[in-house]
């Protein structure tokens, strides 16, 4: 029933979503589904990957749901393997894995945290990539999830924001490197109460400060991330590659 509430721009094609169990890649995962993607869907727990599948099943959306650490390298492989096993293409790559493990100022961050940092948020989206792209055909398209923090990371997120800003950074770089056949841009979110941001959304005060900051007087939603991947991905902006899309209701990103 759902799947006649939008188009089908991903009929027949094959997206992977890495992350993808909870609030931005879940609602990522389900609007490639809804418009006919087949969507393979990754996190680090079985159980985590079981339900959300489930979840997505119900809404009439095939799915197939691999266990991945996007920082293990055989579970990479195997997520790519799974997939052309089952699918035998790969249209579509979005990545989504990202972790803020520290609060702390960038010279207080251990060397162990910055090591994490580095690997699952930048990383790690690199050696994916690095195992998808022979199997990315002309007209493939690739997107990145990155921050509005990357443009001016605050001080409780100061490193999390500088490994976006390199997300930035990759995004034109694979853009350059993947052309012509394999499109690559990046969906850049402001503020979306998800349990990854419980600690800036879930206090009402900071909250309101944060919608006051947005010119549309709210924050984003993960449907809103959703449908600007979508669009991405989608043969829609099958001239835009190299560029980060700021989605964040107008909050401050750059000119």
């Amino acid at each position: 029933m759902e799947r006649t509430k939008y188009g089908k721009r991903f009929q027949g094609k094959v997206a992977i979503v890495t992350a993808s169990t909870l609030g931005i890649g879940f609602s990522i995962a389900e609007r490639l589904g809804l418009e006919g993607a087949s969507v393979v869907i990754s996190s680090r727990k079985q159980k985590n990957v079981d339900e959300a599948a489930g979840k997505l099943r119900a809404k009439g959306i095939e799915v197939l749901a691999v266990v991945c650490h996007v920082s293990n390298a055989q579970q990479r492989k195997n997520l790519i393997d799974k997939t052309l096993q089952k699918y035998g293409k790969i249209d579509v790559v979005v990545s989504n894995a990202a972790v803020h493990p520290s609060v702390d100022p960038i010279l207080q961050t251990q060397e162990s945290i910055l090591d994490k940092l580095w690997e699952i948020n930048v990383k790690s989206t690199i050696l994916l990539l690095k195992d998808a792209a022979p199997h990315l055909k002309k007209g493939s398209s690739v997107v990145l999830i990155a921050s509005l923090v990357a443009y001016n990371p605050p001080p409780t997120m100061a490193m999390y924001g500088v490994t976006k800003t390199a997300v930035l950074g990759l995004t034109k770089a694979l853009a350059s490197e993947m052309g012509p056949n394999t499109r690559v841009n990046c969906v850049v979110p402001g503020i979306v109460p998800t349990h990854f941001v419980a600690l800036y959304t879930s206090n009402d005060a900071t909250r309101e400060e944060l919608e006051r900051k947005a010119l549309l007087g709210r924050l984003g939603t993960t449907e809103d991330m959703a449908a600007v991947t979508a669009f991405l991905a989608s043969d829609d902006a099958s001239y835009i590659t190299g560029e980060n899309l700021v989605v964040s209701g107008g909050m401050p990103s750059r000119l």
